[in-house]
């Protein structure tokens, strides 16, 4: 079984970083309120105000924050402010024996998709593929509360991942799967192929999902996963939403789904509220799930966290 971090109750502490790109300091200052309000302590990076172009100071920098926070016992809750890019700048930073003897629960989706599945690789520490520090504000639909919370603050060897109601969950290839779930942001994971930090997803479960790409160019990052022999080695795949995505030469992301996923044979699940979309399920990154879609479930079949 994989690492589950300690389980979080009200009144824990959360560490607020900024990993990749920068956010604005209102913005920062109002969603700390309102996880205060929720009756979190919360105690900051030394960098989470910090910008360096597009980037919140330098890689060595944002590690260090992310490291600080692994290393103070009293942090339950590692929450990344926002993704944008970069995050993979802080890998080669990071103290991965530390994080293994500290774990965490970290969670965030977009760029922090990176960090997720090294953890996952790297250390074996289930992570979440859920909220951020911008979704604590009142617009922030109880769905996407009730998943977080769910998964972080609820014991429970076995948890459903379900759609919010009147959104189903469509099964297009049939089949029944068991492994790890890996995966997030298609953008961010394509771009650690070829590097020390490459998505490794032999025997297990690859959910993807995008946001305002293009169809052509989502083609580009799916056929660049295959050529790399991703979706060969994958045992079933999970298509998110791609949130904002554009229809390219009249093809939409439902033909891509048609015309390039479908053929491949995997057991293949679509339409699940991910990251990007106003509805966002809690996913743990590195657990054991199963994916049967031949009864349209996906199963968490451990304790993401332990009391």
């Amino acid at each position: 079984m994989a690492i589950a971090p300690p389980i979080l109750r009200s009144g824990d502490t959360v560490g607020i970083v900024t990993l990749g790109s920068p956010l604005d300091a209102n913005v920062i200052n109002a969603r700390i309120e309102a996880l205060r309000r929720m009756g979190f302590n919360v105690i900051l990076g030394r960098y989470v105000y910090s910008q360096n172009g597009f980037l919140a100071g330098t890689d060595e920098q944002r590690a260090s924050d992310l490291m600080m926070m692994f290393q103070n016992q009293q942090v339950k809750l590692i929450l990344p402010t926002r993704g944008g890019t970069g995050v993979a700048g802080i890998l080669p930073y990071l103290d991965y024996n530390v994080i293994r003897n500290n774990p965490k629960i970290v969670t965030g989706y977009s760029d922090i998709t990176v960090l997720s599945n090294v953890l996952h690789q790297y250390v074996d520490l289930i992570t979440f593929q859920s909220l951020l520090l911008l979704d604590f504000r009142p617009e922030t639909p109880a769905y996407n509360f009730n998943q977080f919370f769910s998964a972080t603050s609820v014991f429970s060897t076995t948890r459903q991942i379900q759609n919010p109601p009147g959104i189903p969950l469509v099964s297009r290839v049939p089949g029944n799967v068991t492994g790890p779930l890996v995966g997030g942001n298609l953008t961010s994971f394509v771009d650690t192929l070829g590097t020390p930090f490459e998505i490794d997803v032999r025997g297990k479960i690859l959910l993807i999902e995008e946001t305002h790409e293009p169809t052509n160019t989502v083609y580009r990052y799916m056929n660049h996963l295959k050529l790399a022999g991703k979706l060969r080695d994958c045992i079933g795949i999970i298509m998110g939403e791609c949130t904002g995505c554009l229809e390219a030469y009249g093809v939409s992301y439902q033909d891509l789904i048609d015309n390039f996923v479908v053929p491949l044979g995997k057991p293949l699940m679509t339409n699940l509220t991910t990251a990007h979309g106003l509805y966002k399920a809690a996913i743990p990154i590195g657990a054991t799930v199963n994916l049967d879609t031949n009864n349209n479930t996906l199963t968490v079949l451990e304790p993401t966290v332990r009391v």
